[in-house]
């Protein structure tokens, strides 16, 4: 894949690529991705053609075998003139999980990385308006957690109950 080609040029030593049939992954470990994360990212839209960030989403790796870092994001990225698609995984660990915002590059990051954060505690750096937007505000925990019990912390009672009828 040329735009693999490209990305080692520019960027060698940075990631690891993989592939299955035509979907191929960029993966960026913990350690390398606060340096190289967003110039990666910005590379792949302004001068190879990924101009669309089809998603993006949350991973924990926790209790994974072989896995190495905790906490993984992943963005989908689209060339809309050539239909290549292209999966950047970007990882971060324990304590406090950081990766820079891409809000910057494309503007419908921004619910996806708010998102991201409420689920899994994964904090962006530079995002314009980083809160929670599917849990309440007061909520403390991130659910989709591995480690996040199934049955809560015992949080339901803080939280009025909604009924069918009063929904």
């Amino acid at each position: 894949m040329p735009v693999l080609d490209t990305l080692n040029a520019k960027f060698a030593g940075a990631f690891t690529t993989s592939a299955f049939r035509d979907n191929h992954r960029v993966l960026v470990s913990a350690e390398k991705t606060p340096v190289v994360l967003f110039p990666l990212l910005k590379c792949l839209k302004d001068e190879l053609g990924f101009d669309f960030l089809a998603e993006l989403g949350g991973i924990d790796y926790l209790g994974y075998p072989d896995a190495t870092d905790r906490f993984c994001v992943v963005y989908g990225l689209t060339n809309t003139t050539t239909g290549e698609r292209l999966f950047v995984k970007a990882f971060a660990n324990d304590p406090g999980p950081e990766l820079p915002s891409v809000v910057e590059l494309w503007r419908g990051a921004d619910w996806m990385e708010r998102e991201v954060y409420d689920m899994y505690g994964v904090r962006f750096p530079g995002h314009p308006d980083l809160r929670r937007i599917l849990m309440p505000s007061e909520y403390t925990a991130h659910p989709l957690r591995k480690d996040y019990p199934l049955r809560g912390h015992g949080e339901r009672h803080n939280f009025p109950t909604v009924t069918r009828a009063d929904s």
